[in-house]
């Protein structure tokens, strides 16, 4: 029985030797042993002593110093045919060092950005090296943790990573009970703040020039008298927007190469790896019509081959199931890898093209349906978006208006099929327009660019319907839709250019690439082992119904009250 009595003690202390906050309970520790005094009396032994000896604390020692506790417990241990023999325990419970942080508080694994470099940054150190500084003051300025805080994270994130440690439904909050590897007190560099949606930019402006081009070109806008110098000024404007993020993004590539690993591993941003492909084959829509007629029919081949191979990867996903399947990242920025393939349609099929735009439309249809129907029904597992990405709704705009076109420039005429998909992006946008408090109060983001092309390119299929079925209220609408996607565009350009050069609050820390690899372990709630709590009651009660059992039974006896617990 005193063994047994014993080990419950030296159990109790060695947790508390544990518990990394033991200065705020070295005040309550000796109430840890009141129910161990409680069970030696309630055993019967005839003597029991517990004393608590706090060492004293010399003038000498920092009055933050902690004191150092010690208790010894001793006891008869009476057995039949045996003489008493006298055993004492004596308990050093350590106190928690210097510096030793709660576990309650979140570091990073890091204190610097070399993780994330390519080639762990090298090529720095050694044009440090070269510039003569010596290697005790780059292992001062590289930090305490020496070398490992310099060693690349080259291992894939698997994707349970992602929604374990990110929260939301674009996974790009982190939970309470993740940490991060790269340090979240201070702003990082450009680069890594600079996220692959910004591509959205490259898609709004490049779609303006489409859509100027075709207001001074469709018969049914001729009355505007629109100058084609609009469309060849918009669009050497989207060159150069999209010059400037691609170079961007590339010097990311080339600088921070796991961030943008990170990036095409998250279950939702690998969507926006469509975007500049996208994006180029707006440019290849919008140039002039005196250069369109002359453009390479082999530009189509690069274009979409690129786009085929992330379809291969992301279809894939979505038909083999896992934790990549549809059901699981539906999000309606997966309406990005489904425009593509109505993009390239349309592209193709206006050089002269057939079967290569009729494939990839066919496979853009069949996924489109797929995608809607998921997203509509909105599974109950999924989570609602936040009111910040409102604005991504919008996109189910964009696929059936550019389907529309497409299967028009296939046909040749503006038929029925062109027809239907054109009434559905038509009351979709309608929809959406109507309901002013869904995207009202929203604070500004990149997400606010998902306003533009699918608001742009309900226009130019209101353009090309107007051309089929003219009369006053479908060039008025025409004109209508124009405008307002042309004063969308505007804004946000001036307000991008606002918010990234003069409030510099454009780019916040790229949380979502920055998840550790590995999962935090779990924290014990040391707080029911102080007595009063629950789950120490508990134990204590459960110890006492079976205090009275035979020795050789009470270990089954406890073993048979947890199942029952359980």
């Amino acid at each position: 029985m005193f063994q047994l009595l014993l080990q419950l003690a030296s159990s109790i202390t060695t947790l508390y030797r544990k518990v990394p906050f033991s200065r705020r309970l070295g005040s309550v520790l000796p109430l840890f042993f009141s129910p161990c005094v409680t069970l030696l009396e309630a055993s019967g032994l005839e003597e029991s002593e517990i004393s608590v000896l706090p060492n004293t604390i010399s003038g000498s020692q920092p009055s933050d110093h902690r004191r150092e506790l010690s208790f010894s417990i001793s006891t008869p241990l009476q057995t039949p045919g045996d003489d008493a023999q006298s055993k004492s325990v004596r308990f050093q419970p350590h106190p928690m060092p210097e510096g030793e942080a709660d576990d309650n508080s979140r570091k990073p694994k890091h204190t610097n950005f070399n993780s994330f470099k390519t080639m762990s940054g090298k090529l720095e150190r050694q044009f440090t090296s070269l510039r003569g500084r010596s290697r005790k003051f780059e292992a001062e300025e590289d930090g305490p943790a020496g070398n490992s805080e310099n060693e690349a994270i080259t291992m894939d994130l698997p994707v349970d990573r992602y929604f374990d440690a990110l929260k939301g439904p674009e996974l790009e909050s982190l939970k309470s009970s993740e940490e991060i590897v790269l340090p979240d007190d201070k702003t990082w560099p450009f680069l890594l703040r600079f996220p692959i949606s910004s591509f959205g930019m490259c898609l709004g402006i490049s779609s303006q020039a489409i859509m100027w081009k075709a207001l001074a070109t469709a018969p049914s806008t001729s009355f505007l008298n629109i100058n084609l110098t609009v469309n060849l000024i918009l669009w050497w404007i989207s060159v150069a927007v999209v010059a400037t993020v691609s170079s961007m993004y590339l010097l990311k590539v080339i600088l921070y190469f796991e961030a943008v690993r990170r990036e095409y591993y998250h279950p939702i941003r690998v969507n926006f790896f469509f975007a500049p492909w996208v994006a180029l084959l707006f440019l290849a829509l919008g140039v002039p019509p005196s250069v369109a007629s002359s453009l390479p029919v082999a530009l189509w081949y690069v274009l979409m081959t690129p786009l085929l191979c992330l379809e291969l990867k992301i279809y894939g996903q979505w038909m083999s199931g896992g934790q990549r399947r549809l059901s699981k990242v539906a999000n309606p920025s997966n309406h990005l890898s489904v425009i593509g393939n109505f993009v390239g349609s349309l592209l193709g099929a206006s050089m002269g093209l057939k079967e290569g735009p009729t494939f990839f439309f066919a496979v853009g249809l069949a996924h489109y349906i797929v995608l809607f129907v998921t997203l509509y029904q909105r599974l109950p597992t999924n989570d609602t978006l936040p009111k910040e990405l409102h604005p991504v709704f919008f996109l189910f705009v964009a696929a059936p208006s550019v389907a529309s076109m497409a299967w028009a420039t296939i046909q040749g005429s503006f038929g029925y099929g062109s027809r239907i998909a054109y009434f559905i992006a038509l009351f979709l946008y309608f929809s959406l327009a109507v309901r002013v408090n869904f995207f009202r109060g929203i604070k500004f983001s990149l997400a606010w660019w998902a306003y533009t092309f699918p608001m742009t390119s309900a226009a130019i299929a209101t353009m090309r319907y107007s051309s089929a079925v003219t009369n006053l209220v479908t060039q008025t609408l025409a004109v209508i839709l124009s405008l307002i996607a042309t004063l969308m565009v505007t804004s946000l350009l001036v307000t991008t250019i606002l918010h990234a050069f003069v409030l510099q609050d454009l780019f916040p820390n790229d949380i979502a690439i920055a998840i550790s690899d590995q999962k935090p372990e779990p924290r014990t709630n040391w707080l029911n082992l102080i007595p009063g709590s629950s789950e120490c009651n508990k134990d204590i009660e459960t110890f006492l119904k079976f205090a009275n059992a035979d020795s050789k039974d009470i270990e089954a006896a406890v073993d048979v009250s947890t199942a029952e617990a359980k």
